[in-house]
């Protein structure tokens, strides 16, 4: 086997197993202690969609003033996010302080790949649902051919 031939093999064997790699990405959701339940109910919005997209999400709490002396409005708060998420994600680092901030790490249940495999399924059954939804233009139905008697 001469050398040009199997640096080309390696190279394709290379891509090959890149074409099936995916990327961990953390995204990163910043919260306060005192927060209205609305506002909170838009922030675990953002968390499950990263969750169901197979991203991990970093929770900060950031703690200001007074606030830094009550840690465990942080810690309720955090636990109360992880019990809300409990069926997408599961927490892999348990609520830390680190400075003014407190921080916890949520995983997917599932992989990114089988999270964009499932997106893709829903959205090749639903293009298949529009098309068969769609009403045949008049043209195609003609109109039964005058009969001589």
């Amino acid at each position: 086997m001469d050398y040009g031939k199997f640096k080309y093999e390696s190279a394709v064997k290379a891509r090959e197993s890149r074409k099936n790699q995916t990327q961990t990405i953390v995204k990163e959701i910043k919260l306060r202690p005192k927060i209205d339940p609305h506002d909170y109910g838009t922030k675990k919005g953002h968390v499950e969609r990263f969750l169901k997209a197979g991203d991990k999400v970093k929770v900060t709490i950031m703690f200001r003033g007074r606030e830094q002396s009550r840690p465990e409005l942080g810690f309720r708060l955090l636990q109360k996010l992880a019990d809300d998420v409990n069926e997408l994600g599961f927490v892999e680092s348990q609520p830390k302080q680190d400075g003014r901030n407190m921080i916890m790490v949520i995983g997917p249940h599932r992989k990114k790949a089988e999270a964009k495999a499932e997106a893709k399924a829903d959205r090749n059954a639903q293009a298949a649902a529009q098309q068969q939804q769609q009403v045949p233009s008049p043209r195609s139905e003609a109109a039964p051919a005058p009969t001589d008697v």
